[in-house]
């Protein structure tokens, strides 16, 4: 008798998966204080709050991630030899215009770029990726200008 109850059960009570909609408006606003964080693992974090995996209701089609406000930027940590070996280049589109820098001196004059670049790189390479990285804000002090929104502290 207790099996054929365990039977009915099972098989009336399906599990139903949530799957987020378009119109999905429950993003929050987070900021993350990055002096003395290590560059990689704060950014792994970051990327996985942008693309909202840490959700219950991700949807890989789906931008459900939340707003990210990254602040003291300039004070980042670097481990190993990163700052003099690794390098940052562009392309000026001239004939030999590209451009090599290492990431001492990039850290140096736009250390907001430095962040935007190691999360972008984990992101999506997709319109959508494109969508979550418009929601990260960096800043190289502890200022800015999204106060109105209300930011939650984020300890990571």
């Amino acid at each position: 008798m207790a099996i054929a109850e365990l039977k009915r059960k099972v098989r009336t009570s399906t599990g139903k998966t949530t799957l987020a909609r378009v119109g999905h408006t429950d993003n929050r606003w987070f900021v993350v204080d990055a002096s003395g964080k290590t560059l990689g693992r704060l950014a792994t974090e970051i990327a996985t709050r942008l693309m909202g995996k840490h959700k219950p209701i991700y949807t890989p089609t789906i931008d459900v991630g939340d707003f990210i406000v990254v602040i003291n930027t300039s004070k980042v940590k670097v481990t190993g030899r990163k700052l003099a070996q690794r390098e940052y280049d562009y392309y000026t589109y001239y004939t030999g215009g590209r451009r090599v820098k290492p990431m001492e001196t990039v850290l140096a004059k736009h250390p907001n770029l430095v962040m935007r670049m190691a999360i972008r790189r984990m992101l999506p390479k997709t319109k959508m990726g494109v969508r979550m990285l418009s929601k990260l804000k960096c800043y190289a002090n502890a200022d800015h200008p999204h106060t109105a929104q209300q930011p939650e502290v984020l300890s990571l």
